[in-house]
């Protein structure tokens, strides 16, 4: 199992002066009343809970957060990939899971928020969350991604998807159950992320993460939404609390733009520095937290062709052997290899396969969705 933070991630929760930003939970019911189970909420029988499936309680209280929750992020457990494909051995996933949380990483109950079964069973993972889906307006802190475990919906997916793909089960299941956190939380189907999009690990999987247009795709549909209200694109939100591949594509595009920051992957004091100088000098809003905001990466991503060369095609070479070109090397030259991966992605996601790394481009290289996505291919 890759988890690897505590789940009550301080920094995130002092963002921007926020001070105070849980509401502490004993066991499982809030300190405040919640209208959670209100008899016009929606429909989560099919989710099975906590209690359902016989979890421990919490070894300390658990918390509520006060940000707002702004994106789904995916992962693959890193488990075996079983054939037992029955409830039991659903409920048996749920209770091995927590036992290796917290038993092993000594948490106070499970990581993520939810859990899906390679059978397709979706079960609630931290007490609370089944709670906080059906009131639709806060989630509880959770322990799935370092610094996005206080605004991000956690979805566990049993297996391990490097080179396989999940079964049909699991993602009809996963596609239902982001439609609903979706309706509920106001999200929609470009807001979902892979975990190694906000944090340096091999999760969600090569295999599984080339699925992500098409998982969108189906949500963007379960939920209704016209392409015209998708943004011409959603851009993963890195802020310095978060470390991954694409922390250090920003940290090659700084560099060409004569910044001295580490190539590391980490959101560094200088990082954070440069990030800010660059909005300043750009006339774009300096965020206090370094927000790569929208015209932040579309200012600092320059277009790429065959002719080009140095730090910016070193970072796009990086991020994608990092999710499975491993054909690509970081040589700084735009050569056949890059550029082949290149027209790959813009496949994927319904981009015209020039092999040119143009903004729309960069967007999905480093794990943002586009509006041409949606499109039926």
């Amino acid at each position: 199992m890759h988890f690897d933070h505590p789940e009550l991630d301080r920094r995130t929760l002092l963002r921007a002066g926020l001070g105070a930003a849980t509401v502490a939970v004993v066991g499982t019911q809030l300190a405040s009343p919640a209208s959670a189970w209100a008899a016009s909420g929606p429909d989560l029988d099919w989710v099975i809970g906590c209690d359902e499936w016989g979890a421990r309680p919490p070894a300390d209280p658990l918390s509520v957060s006060e940000i707002a929750t702004n994106k789904i992020i995916v992962h693959h457990m890193a488990f075996p990939n079983v054939t037992d494909y029955s409830r039991e051995q659903a409920v048996k996933l749920a209770r091995d899971c927590q036992d290796l949380h917290m038993d092993g990483n000594g948490w106070s109950d499970t990581g993520q928020h939810f859990t899906v079964s390679r059978g397709g069973y979706v079960l609630e993972g931290r007490h609370g969350s089944l709670e906080r889906l059906a009131a639709g307006d806060r989630q509880m802190v959770s322990a799935h991604c370092p610094g996005e475990n206080g605004r991000a919906i956690g979805i566990e997916n049993e297996g391990t998807y490097v080179d396989e793909t999940p079964p049909e089960a699991l993602l009809d299941s996963l596609v239902r159950l982001c439609a609903t956190i979706g309706r509920q939380y106001g999200l929609h189907a470009h807001d979902i992320f892979g975990h190694w999009d906000f944090r340096t690990t091999a999760c969600p999987g090569t295999a599984f993460y080339r699925q992500f247009p098409e998982l969108r795709r189906r949500v963007f549909r379960e939920l209704g939404t016209r392409h015209g209200d998708v943004p011409a694109r959603r851009w993963p939100d890195l802020w310095r609390f978060v470390s991954s591949p694409s922390v250090r594509v920003v940290q090659y595009l700084l560099t060409h733009r004569g910044y001295a920051v580490p190539l590391d992957s980490t959101f560094d004091a200088a990082t954070v520095a440069a990030v800010q100088d660059w909005q300043a000098r750009n006339g774009i809003p300096v965020d206090v937290d370094a927000t790569l905001t929208a015209p932040t990466w579309e200012t600092l991503a320059p277009e790429l062709d065959r002719s080009a060369s140095g730090a910016p095609v070193s970072g796009a070479q990086f991020i994608l052997n990092a999710k499975g070109y491993a054909d690509v090397a970081v040589t700084g030259e735009f050569d056949h290899a890059t550029r082949r991966a290149v027209q790959d992605v813009q496949r994927l996601h319904n981009l015209p396969p020039h092999g040119k790394v143009d903004t729309g481009t960069w967007c999905a290289i480093v794990g943002g969705v586009v509006r041409q996505s949606f499109r039926r291919p």
